[in-house]
């Protein structure tokens, strides 16, 4: 979740609210803050090179973490998101509901720490969900050039031409969410690149899907009314571009009737 900068927001402001996560989140980590991030639509801007001569060095990016390291609160002057990582192959994975009223219950404390400390009023202006997947190989593909096996938009090279089955690719999608033009509440980014397994070095597709786009209403409410409506895209959008041979593969259900494909 992104909102308007907190300039009250200090260092030592942060570290009184670890007080609040340290009995869950114990560890605690500083890294560089993220840039901001914002969908536009219309024509591209021409770019432009600003100079910014700042009285201060910027505020760090604090991550607090539980001590399996599987979960996280990363938080700055602008920013504040929540984490979720598999780390072992026991773990179970944790369904989106159960993220969502999680972080729904961490920003409500964020909120009212802020209010608490007179630092302001949260404005959110850029609402975030992404969705990290590793796309294992099956009986259908064990080489990053099968691409037309895993994502459905991709032909191979027919028979007969110069060029062979390439040695991987590199693929990137972009769909506008609620409309044309000026329509549009957001953005679903795509990206598919070939990785591999580090344990046995096996091929995998690692493919992150992120949606996103303004608050679909006033207040912390909206950001989480276009969270629900990013998890829709993410999961229709993956299922939209993997193919049936991967569905069955996975056993996936469909996603309208609820049938396994």
């Amino acid at each position: 979740m992104q909102f308007e900068p907190i300039s009250g927001l200090t260092t030592a402001h942060v570290g009184l609210l670890w007080q609040r996560y340290r009995g869950r989140l114990s560890v605690i980590e500083e890294h560089p803050p993220l840039l901001p991030q914002s969908e536009h639509f219309g024509p591209p801007s021409p770019p432009r090179v600003s100079v910014a001569i700042e009285d201060k060095p910027p505020a760090p990016r604090v991550w607090f973490l539980n001590e399996q390291k599987t979960e996280l609160v990363q938080v700055q002057n602008d920013r504040f998101v929540h984490n979720w990582r598999k780390v072992g192959r026991g773990q179970a994975y944790l369904r989106y509901e159960n993220i969502r009223d999680r972080f729904r219950e961490e920003v409500s404390g964020f909120e009212r720490f802020v209010n608490d400390e007179n630092l302001g009023t949260l404005s959110v202006n850029q609402c975030e969900l992404t969705y990290v997947n590793h796309i294992g190989r099956s009986e259908t593909w064990d080489r990053h050039g099968q691409v037309e096996q895993v994502f459905r938009n991709w032909s191979p090279l027919p028979d007969g031409v110069f060029l062979p089955e390439p040695e991987d690719a590199f693929l990137q999608w972009r769909f506008r969410i609620g409309g044309e033009g000026d329509q549009a509440t957001g953005r679903l980014h795509v990206v598919a690149q070939p990785s591999w397994n580090v344990g046995n070095m096996t091929p995998v597709w690692l493919m992150n899907l992120t949606a996103r786009g303004a608050p679909l209403g006033s207040g912390i409410d909206g950001a989480f009314v276009f969270f629900d409506l990013a998890r829709e895209w993410i999961v229709r959008g993956f299922a939209d571009l993997t193919t049936d041979g991967m569905h069955h593969r996975w056993g996936r259900r469909d996603v309208q009737s609820g049938r396994r494909q």
